[in-house]
């Protein structure tokens, strides 16, 4: 049993976390703000699954350093990872084909499972999607915000924020505890209301499952984001230091970055030529 499951932070948490950038800027009133923020994250999440994307994982927990790199697809309803290169280098041509051919396994076999394997299967994937968007709503509620100022962010103007827990403020679950112990600082694209940047921090220990686990000071986040056409934007790089106890003595420290590249439309004809080939 993983003593930290369902305490340590996910990438979808820290969606989670972004949709603090909600805020407001003196040119239009609060209402507005929120309402187009709102509108431009509700594109991004419905577009989603119709683009594909190369994922670099870098893991250091333990003083290692070592990274592998997957071409995200959807495949028949939900997420595939196929493996495309490990510490930075190519696979090499037998990896490729091995690659290849669990691809094409993989396909075949979502192709033709029962309609109740298939239902369990994206259900699976779509209520994870859909607890996303929900907590996001739910930050609305959740921060006070500042504005700080203006900065260029990659070239493109982009409103400030402090973002801080909102006093009286009761969480609804328990992924969104964590955020009654956070701050925050948001960058928010002009011109989009996208947000562009994300830097959040704990800053006092938040506890789940009463006293079994902790996500302690030193837990920090960091999210970019950038257009990838000129209404949808998708996450570029997310970095996460945990820090975490269980049980009071159990220490869980890592230090994780993705990075997000080569984003395509998703090309259900390209799978489905792919499915022809044969092995």
């Amino acid at each position: 049993m993983n003593p930290f499951r369902g305490c340590e932070p996910t990438r979808a948490f820290v969606w989670i976390l972004i949709a603090c950038g909600i805020g407001y800027a003196a040119e239009l009133p609060t209402d507005e703000i929120i309402r187009r923020s709102v509108a431009a994250s509700d594109r991004n999440w419905r577009a989603a699954p119709n683009w594909s994307y190369k994922e670099r994982d870098a893991d250091r927990k333990g003083g290692g350093n070592s990274s592998k790199t997957n071409r995200v697809l959807m495949i028949e309803g939900s997420q595939y990872n196929r493996l495309v290169a490990r510490n930075d280098q190519p696979l090499s041509p037998e990896e490729q084909a091995a690659e290849e051919k669990k691809l094409r396994e993989e396909i075949r076999k979502r192709k033709n499972e029962s309609p109740s394997e298939r239902s369990k299967r994206v259900s699976k994937y779509q209520q994870e999607r859909n607890q996303d968007h929900a907590m996001m709503l739910e930050m609305v509620s959740a921060f006070s915000f500042t504005p700080a100022g203006e900065e260029i962010v990659r070239g493109r103007p982009a409103y400030v924020f402090e973002a801080t827990p909102k006093p009286g403020y009761v969480p609804k679950n328990r992924d969104a505890k964590v955020l009654t112990g956070m701050k925050g600082r948001l960058w928010v694209d002009k011109s989009t209301f996208q947000w562009a940047k994300v830097q959040a921090e704990v800053i006092r220990p938040i506890s789940f499952y009463g006293f079994l686990a902790k996500v302690e000071p030193g837990t920090s986040f960091l999210l970019e984001q950038a257009p990838v056409t000129g209404r949808i934007w998708f996450p570029i790089r997310l970095r996460q230091q945990i820090s975490a106890k269980a049980l009071g003595i159990i220490n869980e420290n890592r230090f994780d970055e993705e990075t997000y590249s080569d984003y395509k439309p998703l090309s259900q004809a390209l799978l489905a030529s792919l499915d022809q080939r044969g092995p």
